[in-house]
């Protein structure tokens, strides 16, 4: 892959192209290691600690070659359970993520492939990895585990979700951490339309049983300017009620309105402890991936 088509496949228009979500998340990392001119996977070494005799269905990466020389039998190394980290995507997959201004891809989606590209990379760094889809309540979870053959799991479950039911942010995350057993890091992808202090201290709940947390707040460019200019009418994708409006009225109020709404979030994440990544559904990929190797880089 030459430079330049490492920035398209990094660009959200052009990777909503790609057929499947498997696609999506090889050719964003791809990218991102293409345009890094160097590979994330170094440094995280994984010891094993015995073999067992190969079975049919067993990858044919984890042979080991050099007992193959020795005995003519083909053994399999066999890895600790224990990973370098263990980590649980939360996709926000309630109706307010099918929003898209036109011309631009939806939330869900954007957040997505974000998803996929974090848990094949984490995959590939031999990293656990699981997933949480949520909107109302727990939709789907599917805890951390580090195989390829998992990994597919997961990819497949991101590819068949659809965003569902109303917003209960708060709710939901309070309700994933109860169910959490293990320490590691948390990554949520919300668009966080909740009330910020019932948000965040569901994002605490994390935090107190021991956990890393990382949030990357998903929005649409529109969602941040109001720039829509004409007369419009403003549907409310939970409850269906509509508006009609002038937007240039309301611009500067919602501005102001927006700019609280996301200080809030960001001082109240910082103060404890919690990482907060800004982006919008027209940001390239690679943002979200540095946003997660740094911290992978922290903890290691």
């Amino acid at each position: 892959m030459k430079p330049a088509d490492a920035r398209t496949y990094l660009d959200p228009a052009v990777v909503a192209q790609l057929a499947n979500m498997e696609l999506r998340a090889r050719f964003v990392v791809e990218g991102f290691i293409t345009g890094l001119h160097r590979s994330p996977y170094h440094g995280f070494s994984v010891e094993f600690t015995e073999h067992r005799p190969y079975m049919p269905g067993d990858e044919i990466r984890h042979i080991d070659w050099k007992a193959f020389g020795k005995t003519e039998e083909y053994f399999i190394k066999q890895f600790e359970e224990e990973t370098n980290l263990k980590s649980q995507v939360i996709l926000d997959a309630s109706r307010s993520m099918a929003f898209a201004a036109e011309g631009r891809i939806t939330k869900f989606a954007y957040a997505s492939s974000i998803a996929a590209a974090l848990a094949y990379l984490m995959v590939e760094q031999r990293d656990a990895v699981g997933l949480t889809l949520y909107d109302e309540t727990i939709r789907q979870s599917l805890p951390p585990h580090a195989t390829r053959s998992y990994l597919r799991q997961i990819l497949l479950a991101l590819e068949h979700a659809q965003p569902g039911n109303g917003t209960q942010t708060a709710a939901a995350l309070h309700a994933i951490a109860e169910r959490l057993t293990r320490k590691g890091l948390i990554i949520v992808l919300s668009d966080l339309f909740d009330d910020p202090e019932r948000t965040v201290t569901a994002l605490r709940h994390f935090r107190h049983k021991g956990n890393e947390v990382i949030v990357m707040h998903v929005l649409d460019p529109l969602e941040r300017s109001f720039a829509f200019g004409a007369d419009a009418v403003f549907e409310d994708l939970e409850s269906g009620e509509r508006v009609m409006t002038q937007p240039w009225h309301l611009q500067r109020a919602y501005a102001e309105a927006m700019r609280q709404f996301l200080g809030t979030i960001r001082g109240r994440c910082l103060d404890n402890g919690i990482d907060y990544v800004l982006l919008d559904t027209a940001t390239p990929y690679d943002r979200a991936l540095t946003e997660y190797l740094n911290k992978r880089a922290r903890l290691h």
